[in-house]
């Protein structure tokens, strides 16, 4: 499973994305541009201390990312508030790629009209939307779920004497 991030608007996001995806041992597909300057430095930088265990490949635009999923049989699954169908309610593919657009603007037309499947998470009327990472966590542990994809367990925090877990 990867997750993918079209064209994104906020550093920070992008960094929580960065860190989502090593924590969880998934790709991340960044499709540029980017609003804010992506270099090496820039990108490791956001990382933090994730960079070295994240996966990331960057994508000169749509139609890269396009072909280069397409070229590896992947299906691409667009989260919008445009979805059709709930986000649970999917049968997820281990080789699937979770996209997520902008998050001022989503993504244009042509790219919602190129996914496979376009899917939603469901949230309450009197609010707009969630953020980009959030939902991308959400996402993400439902396809893990469904495709036994989770690595295992870590016992760090066992092994760590400076957690302290509540009797």
């Amino acid at each position: 499973m990867r997750l993918a991030l079209f064209q994104p608007d906020i550093p920070q996001n992008l960094g929580g994305a960065i860190r989502l995806a090593a924590c969880l041992g998934v790709w991340l597909d960044v499709i540029e541009p980017c609003a804010f300057p992506l270099s090496d430095r820039a990108l490791r930088r956001t990382a933090m201390d994730y960079g070295d265990a994240a996966q990331i490949q960057r994508h000169d635009g749509w139609d890269a990312f396009r072909a280069a999923m397409q070229a590896q049989g992947r299906r691409i699954l667009l989260f919008t508030t445009r979805g059709a169908q709930p986000f649970h309610h999917f049968a997820y593919e281990a080789d699937d790629v979770l996209l997520f657009g902008r998050e001022s603007a989503g993504v244009p037309d042509a790219v919602h009209g190129a996914a496979d499947a376009r899917l939603i998470v469901p949230i309450r009327q009197q609010t707009r939307s969630l953020n980009v990472v959030a939902t991308a966590a959400m996402a993400l542990g439902e396809g893990l779920r469904q495709t036994n994809g989770f690595a295992a367990p870590s016992t760090s925090a066992i092994e760590n004497p400076a957690i302290v877990f509540p009797d």
